[in-house]
């Protein structure tokens, strides 16, 4: 599966999904830094990249419909220390394997993840 990691989350997201044999990459690695949620949105879809982010914005079902985009997990956590971030990450890291991410919206918090189609 192919990811895209916001700048505003850890680089070590994507070296997460790397070592789980994942295709990531990050904003800052493409270049992509301040762009406009729309056009990440668009850059996500052009490359079938599904968004790692921490951005609330695309948990909006309603600007951002999960059937017309590769998917979203949107990070949405109380604390926003790279060290949190990263354990709870890799707590829900599993699920990529097991539960379809695809055209669908994860919100992952800390007592769970949420999916939306």
């Amino acid at each position: 599966m192919k990811f895209k990691i916001d700048e505003n989350l850890p680089i070590e997201v994507a070296e997460i999904l790397i070592a789980a044999g994942h295709d990531a990459t990050t904003i800052n690695a493409q270049h992509l830094q301040g762009v406009d949620d729309p056009d990440l949105a668009d850059a996500c879809v052009r490359e079938r990249r599904v968004l790692v982010t921490s951005d609330l914005d695309f948990a909006d079902i309603r600007a951002y419909p999960p059937r017309e985009f590769p998917g979203f997990i949107v990070m949405r956590l109380g604390s926003q220390s790279k060290r949190h971030i990263l354990r709870v990450f890799r707590g829900i890291a599993p699920l990529i394997a097991h539960e379809p991410i695809e055209q669908r919206l994860w919100i992952v918090e800390e007592t769970g993840v949420r999916i939306r189609e």
